[in-house]
């Protein structure tokens, strides 16, 4: 332990900088045993707080990447990606901080919902072709994940031996709506017929002649557009003043309590008003792309879309025909209604499938008329899986990482990993590079400081732990931990830690001072007791017994720590004398809960785990098999593991005392109070916050 204090020393020629896609100031490594092969990656972070979505916790700080359990390069860097603003972009050109949408699960369906690209990266991989029967076709790596009716499945794999995953089949349908029509080009047709639409369905335009008292008659010529939406109404002047037509933009409308602001633009010049009326001259033959921007003006004007339901309302019989007309010119099907005041509503028919299909082929100015949010994901799409080759090639392919953990491509859902810009991130592989390479981010401390004080912060509560474990051997050397404490103390930031590392009973004295400022909890994994699976299954981790200690250590200087009992392995450590042995000894270390949770293999872990016990248990090769169809084994394995471990814990609580939460932590706010801190549900199941902040091996 004495060894691991000393600061960092002897160094090692960087690698060469084009095998890796962020800057690294240097290579270190040590010459002693317990880091024996291995380098460190010392790098200089531009971000600390990665904002987290889905989860008890809203943001994490990981000080170093140790590993990725996730597809690697994805797709295309021509696959279109549904942006927050209801228009599709290509993958290449999607960035960190854009608005993106994903999906989140809301009762039985999954919906869509917009969150951020936390990061973008690319590289060369062997690419494979996947059509769908509606002609939709994606270029992406075999690895990558598309949700089906049946779940996620990788693009290709096997169905036994050290390659089973779940994968793509010919029975397989992608859920989505399936390849979006290429958007509309804004030639001089198209503007004109936006300014059609737009101008007739919301304009005020006109010349009238009238008697002046002692003059001859004047004539007033006389056009304003007053919109509260300023995209549509950005738009429109531009359109005009492109066709010669320049106008003055003024407030229309002050905001009230009960209306909105509302902007127009204007003219009174007799010219300008002729010309005005020039652009929205019906056209006797109509182009498409005139019927394009008629529909998407008409619909910026007196359209509508809510609750899943697209309406373009006016009581001009000519405006309608035009608008049933350029609906029937591309395809789309609609019906006619008529409302109490004599007004005619065109309603698109085809549900989300169509309506998508519609902003995208049109692509109106509005933002708020084209949302999605919410909307859940059902379609009647024909996205059945055709035909998946293998291209023969290596292509550049493209991948990011969002809040949600997907994304929209080409109109189908498709996976990315809340854990997934770490080894891949740099080019490195999952497997050996994850044990070998670490990449530490040096400058964590002093970038942590200046986001604490931005305004925008809120104090929201950090988890740490999330992606790899920040007290790893290597923090000895670096000790990163401190200086990120007392940040976050300071700024009156509750923060919790989940750990395999003993290394955090170092940081006592921080972690007392920060309690006594914010909220603070911890807790350890300790998935065994048994020395010789601990040494087989995580090895370089401290002894059960050690972990136990700190523990107690950590609940003696009041800083709430619990225990996940993770991850439990079947035929493993699930018997029932270890897990009650484990859970005693948990409770008597002053555990404030006891948290059972079941090995979890999603993709990636599973490609890790299985060699693995094949190798070393490969009488149980064929019971996993059974259990694990998915990444989850059964619920009711997962039930009765948590059920017998919430008894073992009442028990080991009237034998040994409950311990007491102190005062300091009992007081604060549900919301302030930290998320691996809180007494769960006995259900013995990898749920997201257990399955966020574990790593397998």
């Amino acid at each position: 332990m004495a060894d691991l204090q000393r600061p960092p020393s002897a160094e090692a020629a960087p690698p060469a900088q084009a095998a890796l896609s962020l800057h690294v100031d240097r290579v270190r490594t040590f010459d002693t045993p317990e880091f024996a092969g291995m380098s460190f990656l010392e790098v200089q972070t531009k971000s600390a707080l990665n904002r987290v979505r889905g989860m008890p916790f809203g943001w994490s700080i990981n000080p170093y990447r140790g590993c990725s359990h996730a597809c690697s390069y994805c797709l295309s860097g021509e696959t279109t990606i549904l942006m927050a603003d209801g228009r599709n972009k290509p993958l290449r050109d999607v960035r960190p901080g854009d608005a993106v949408y994903g999906t989140v699960r809301r009762g039985a369906y999954r919906c869509y919902a917009i969150t951020e690209v936390l990061d973008h990266w690319s590289t060369v991989k062997p690419a494979c072709r996947v059509t769908l029967a509606d002609g939709t076709q994606l270029v992406t790596s075999a690895d990558h994940r598309f949700l089906t009716r049946r779940g996620w499945k990788h693009v290709t794999g096997a169905d036994c031996g050290a390659s089973r995953r779940p994968h793509l089949t010919g029975n397989d349908k992608l859920m989505g709506t399936g390849a979006p029509p290429d958007p509309p080009k804004h030639t001089t047709a198209y503007r004109r017929g936006y300014l059609c639409g737009m101008l007739r369905g919301d304009a005020h335009l006109g010349s009238y002649t009238y008697q002046r008292p002692g003059r001859g008659s004047g004539t007033v010529h006389r056009f304003r557009l007053a919109l509260i939406d300023d995209d549509a109404l950005q738009r429109a002047r531009v359109y005009l003043y492109d066709a010669g037509v320049a106008t003055d933009g003024f407030l229309f409308q002050a905001a009230t309590e009960a209306r909105k602001e509302m902007r127009a633009i204007r003219t009174s010049a007799r010219l300008a008003v002729a010309a005005v009326h020039d652009v929205i001259a019906w056209p006797a033959q109509p182009c498409d792309d005139w019927a394009k921007g008629f529909l998407a003006g008409i619909f910026d004007a007196e359209g509508s879309y809510s609750c899943g339901v697209l309406r373009i309302v006016n009581s001009d019989a000519v405006i309608i025909d035009a608008t049933t007309s350029a609906l029937g010119r591309f395809g789309f099907r609609w019906t006619l209604e008529t409302t109490p005041n004599g007004c005619q509503v065109v309603r698109l028919l085809g549900g989300l499938r169509e309506q998508l299909r519609f902003f995208h082929l049109v692509d109106p100015a509005i933002e708020r008329k084209r949302s999605i949010e919410g909307r859940a994901i059902k379609s009647d799409a024909p996205l059945g899986v055709a035909a998946i080759e293998p291209l023969g090639l290596d292509l550049p392919l493209f991948d990011i990482t969002t809040g949600t953990g997907d994304f929209i491509a080409e109109g189908v859902v498709s996976h990315n990993c809340f854990a997934r810009p770490t080894h891949s991130y740099l080019n490195l592989s999952p497997g050996e590079d994850f044990e070998r390479k670490v990449v530490v981010k040096v400058n964590l401390a002093e970038v942590l400081r200046r986001e604490l004080v931005r305004p925008s912060w809120r104090g929201e509560h950090v988890a740490m732990g999330t992606n790899t474990d920040p007290y790893q051997r290597c923090e000895g050397r670096y000790q990163l931990m401190p200086a990120v404490i007392q940040a976050l103390a300071e700024a009156r930031t509750p923060f919790s830690i989940l750990t395999k590392g003993t290394l955090i009973t170092r940081d006592l004295e921080a972690l007392q001072t920060a309690a006594k400022l914010v909220s603070v909890g911890a807790a350890l994994t300790i998935g065994l007791l048994d020395e010789d699976l601990w040494r087989a299954a995580e090895p370089g981790t401290p002894s059960p017994r050690a972990r136990l200690a700190a523990v107690k250590a950590l609940n003696e200087a009041g800083i709430p720590t619990g225990v996940m009992l993770a991850p439990i392995m079947p035929g493993l450590n699930d018997d029932r004398a270890q897990l009650a042995a484990l859970t005693d000894a948990a409770v008597q270390a002053g555990a404030v809960h006891v948290t059972p949770i079941v090995l979890h293999l999603r993709p990636g872990v599973r490609e890790v785990f299985w060699p693995w016990l094949q190798r070393h248990h490969p009488e149980l090769v064929d019971r996993y098999g059974a259990l694990y169809r998915r990444s989850d084994a059964p619920a009711e394995y997962r039930r009765g593991v948590g059920a017998f471990v919430a008894d073992q814990r009442r028990a080991a609580w009237k034998r040994h005392g409950r311990p007491p939460v102190p005062p300091s932590w009992r007081g604060l706010s549900d919301d302030r109070r930290s998320p691996v801190a809180q007494e769960p549900a006995a259900s013995g199941g990898s749920g997201p916050t257990a399955a966020a902040q574990l790593s397998l091996l």
